[in-house]
């Protein structure tokens, strides 16, 4: 069983790279204030499909490492060991906020005697001093930390709730490559994004989805990123495009092994509805994401990717005439197996809840 659903051209400008339908055990995981959704067991959202660029910016500057600064006559110091971590946000310096890493840079080189940063540590804030020192090779003062204060890549849509404006996405959140921590959003957007060809996945090798994005056009903001997806309001303009209607979103009690189907424009850059079996259902997961193992049986979608590739995290699952869930990952043994999250779990993100 196969439903095309029509959506508009987009035109398309850089390539970027893609948020992972991650990997088996080595699994390649694909991205404000919490707003509410009051749920029944009818509670209905648009299952999506498409891919988006996204990209959002942390909230102050994310600390990936530290190390020496090589000073004059062959002296190396270590200004930040041992004071900031990876993982740290440096959100204040002498209690000047940090827009971004340029902006450190900047004042790091401006900065006289010792530096006094505002730093969350574990969501818990603290005051650290750091001394800089003075590299020999340019004479400018620098605290021997590597930062990081952006991302960007390709996902899928997963639903937008017509009664709050709120999008789902990812199925999973955005974690800093470099440290493996949640990163911590203070803005972000997600763009049109065009599928132009497909890496297609074999054993032990994932496959891609590679896109091209508009980034001169936005489609809507982030305000959270969380363990079970990224979440925002849509622009008023995208919202009259939608190309499907309301469908109620299961609990996880509702949802059985067997067919299924997802929603993905991994083939023809059309978001086409393809054949899935869902082999195991864990209501009791300890990860969220995990709830559920599919396995992609579409001959088209097969031929074309292999199965699941990155880029496809967040392709709405539907059973039954319902939403149920996500796909997360990919099996790196075997592309055509992946896991799903519960729409319940993503939907927790924004105050939803089942009630039975």
């Amino acid at each position: 069983m196969r439903r095309t659903y029509v959506l508009a051209t987009l035109l398309v400008l850089t390539l970027v790279a893609s948020f992972a339908a991650g990997r088996e055990e080595r699994v390649l995981p694909v991205f404000g204030s919490q707003q509410g959704i009051d749920i029944t067991n009818e509670t209905t959202v648009i299952p999506l499909g498409m891919t988006i660029g996204v990209r959002i910016n942390t909230d102050g500057v994310m600390v990936l490492g530290t190390g020496p600064v090589h000073g004059e006559n062959g002296i190396t110091h270590n200004p930040s060991g041992d004071i900031l971590l990876a993982g740290d946000l440096l959100l204040k310096m002498n209690n000047v906020p940090i827009k971004n890493k340029e902006v450190l840079e900047q004042q790091v080189r401006e900065s006289q005697g010792n530096i006094s940063f505002i730093v969350r540590r574990n969501d818990v804030e603290m005051t650290l001093d750091v001394t800089p020192a003075v590299a020999a090779a340019d004479g400018a003062r620098r605290i021997g930390a590597w930062v990081r204060d952006s991302t960007k890549g390709i996902g899928t849509l997963t639903f937008f709730d017509p009664d709050t404006q709120i999008f789902g996405a990812l199925g999973h959140g955005i974690i800093d490559v470099d440290t493996k921590l949640l990163m911590s959003v203070k803005n972000g957007i997600i763009m049109p994004s065009t599928v132009t060809s497909v890496k297609r996945g074999v054993r032990g090798i994932p496959g891609e989805l590679e896109g091209m994005v508009d980034t001169n056009k936005v489609l809507g903001t982030v305000t959270t990123n969380s363990t079970g997806g990224i979440f925002g309001q849509l622009d008023a303009e995208i919202i009259n495009q939608l190309p499907t209607a309301p469908m109620p979103a299961a609990c996880r009690s509702q949802i059985k092994t067997g067919r299924a189907t997802v929603l993905t424009n991994a083939v023809d850059n059309t978001v086409q509805e393809f054949d899935i079996y869902i082999e195991n259902v864990n209501r009791f997961a300890t990860d969220e994401t995990k709830g559920m193992v599919i396995r992609i049986t579409d001959p088209a979608l097969l031929a074309v990717t292999g199965g699941i590739v990155q880029g496809m995290s967040g392709s709405p699952i539907l059973q039954d005439g319902r939403i149920i869930g996500a796909i997360t990952h990919v099996f790196v043994q075997d592309p055509t197996k992946g896991y799903g999250i519960f729409i319940e779990n993503m939907l927790r993100g924004v105050q939803w809840a089942c009630i039975l």
